[in-house]
């Protein structure tokens, strides 16, 4: 049998904290192994603990979870995958969370069964990204590194050496890896690259692994952050196709 999911539940208030452990121990394969009421003692809590998953909150007195959130994904010991929850679905919360390093993000009036899946996913080391949520980072990430504005995911596209030079880790892709690399930072789903190119779900998978192993990249939300800073993808071009 495979180890538990070792989660860490972070927020200031006792009954919230309280209802997300009774519904992820509800579920087997999944063990609460601590809860912590502000940023600091999550960073302790993470450190000690070593979880897999951390459910982070914002707003908390003290440090707040984003702050804790880029001290935990920045600590070379930590292997945790951080989701962070919160009340309000605002777009500030949610590019400062990515940009921080959370690899999900779930408003807390989601479902339990909701919750479940979005731990489970995280702690496969797969990254949370709704395609809502990906043509919003998209969105946000081509009106600041470009001087056009995104109209819609879609008409974005891969522009090779635009704007700025490449980073010598892109040059390390293969031509395949490459073109995966452009798809996922396009917001495409596995069985969508696979569609694209013709390839098999688990052949997409392992180049995406190996795209993300070249780049130093925990999850697919930072490889979309990625290919936007470095110009990779350029919003406005025609899609190849």
């Amino acid at each position: 049998m495979s180890a538990p999911i070792r989660v860490l539940l972070v927020d200031d208030q006792a009954l919230v904290r309280a209802g997300f452990r009774i519904i992820l121990e509800s579920e087997p394969g999944i063990v609460v192994v601590g809860e912590a009421v502000d940023g600091a003692a999550a960073i302790r809590q993470a450190a000690a603990l070593q979880p897999d998953v951390i459910c982070m909150d914002v707003q908390m007195p003290g440090m707040d979870g984003l702050t804790a959130t880029r001290a935990i994904v920045a600590d070379p010991t930590s292997r945790a995958a951080v989701l962070v929850l919160t009340t309000f679905d605002r777009e500030d919360y949610l590019f400062a969370a990515l940009q921080h390093g959370a690899s999900g993000f779930l408003l807390k009036n989601a479902s339990p069964e909701s919750l479940v899946e979005a731990v489970q996913v995280l702690a496969r080391g797969d990254a949370l990204l709704s395609p809502e949520i990906t043509r919003r980072v998209i969105a946000r990430f081509a009106g600041t590194f470009s001087p056009s504005p995104l109209a819609a995911a879609p008409d974005a596209a891969p522009v090779h050496g635009a704007h700025r030079p490449e980073p010598a880790a892109v040059g390390m892709l293969t031509e395949r890896e490459r073109e995966v690399f452009e798809l996922i930072a396009l917001g495409l789903a596995n069985a969508e690259i696979a569609g694209r190119l013709y390839l098999g779900e688990a052949t997409v998978k392992t180049h995406v692994s190996k795209v993300l192993q070249k780049l130093d990249l925990r999850d697919r939300i930072q490889a979309v952050v990625y290919a936007y800073e470095h110009g990779i993808v350029v919003p406005g071009a025609p899609q190849q196709r």
